[in-house]
């Protein structure tokens, strides 16, 4: 890939991790865009806009929550979608996203031959890795109830975090491919601090980091 790739992580310590594994790559760009859809869409946007910008691919990267029985703690969750799974409305027969109510669409499909190819790279070198739908939330996941139906509503379902779909969808204006990737801290579920393995999660960031300049160049 001759153009550049952006790296957008929500805080500095995911983007420390990433930078570690890039390994001194220079046609990598990792930017801190913030916590939260709205932070990363703004903060991606302003990327691609300015003057001397020249994407060829937008990666959203971080940890995240693994779903049961998908993505256990400490393994990757390269993303086939970008979900923004609370993005609709309260109806009497349950939540309806915006697609189903007609608005437009609440998923950002991500490159994928690039999401198949690292993928069956960290595959390979030995890391636990799953391709599926990562949601997008404003609201962290905090009790077994709404793992559950957030399961249901997206079938599949493999981790949650909070900026994906706004990386994805700031992309998608762009016309740019857009992928996401996960490292997974803590389980999707009850809210337990203590059980958290944040910087499990990290060195499995930074250890997937190692595998996107041979994975990413076309």
């Amino acid at each position: 890939m001759s153009r550049k790739i952006l790296v957008l992580t929500a805080v500095e310590a995911e983007k420390d991790a990433v930078v570690r594994g890039l390994r001194g790559n220079s046609n990598v760009e990792v930017t801190v865009a913030g916590v939260g859809p709205a932070a990363a869409a703004a903060s991606t946007a302003l990327a691609l806009a300015g003057k001397d910008a020249d994407y060829g691919l937008v990666v959203s990267a971080g940890i995240a929550g693994g779903f049961a029985n998908v993505a256990p703690i400490g393994s990757i969750v390269v993303a086939s979608e970008s979900v923004a799974a609370d993005l609709g409305a309260e109806t009497p027969e349950g939540f309806a996203g915006v697609d189903k109510l007609g608005f437009g669409t609440n998923r950002v499909v991500a490159d994928a031959a690039l999401a198949s190819r690292l993928t069956n790279s960290l595959r390979s070198s030995g890391i636990p890795t799953h391709c599926g739908p990562v949601l997008t939330l404003s609201t962290v996941t905090g009790t077994a109830e709404t793992a559950e139906l957030l399961a249901a509503r997206v079938p599949g379902a493999a981790a949650e975090a909070m900026e994906g779909y706004g990386v994805a969808e700031a992309a998608s204006r762009f016309g740019i491919p857009f992928m996401e990737i996960r490292a997974i801290s803590n389980a999707v579920g009850p809210r337990d601090r203590a059980a958290w393995r944040i910087g499990e999660a990290l060195a499995a960031l930074e250890s997937a980091s190692t595998h996107l300049e041979e994975v990413l160049s076309l």
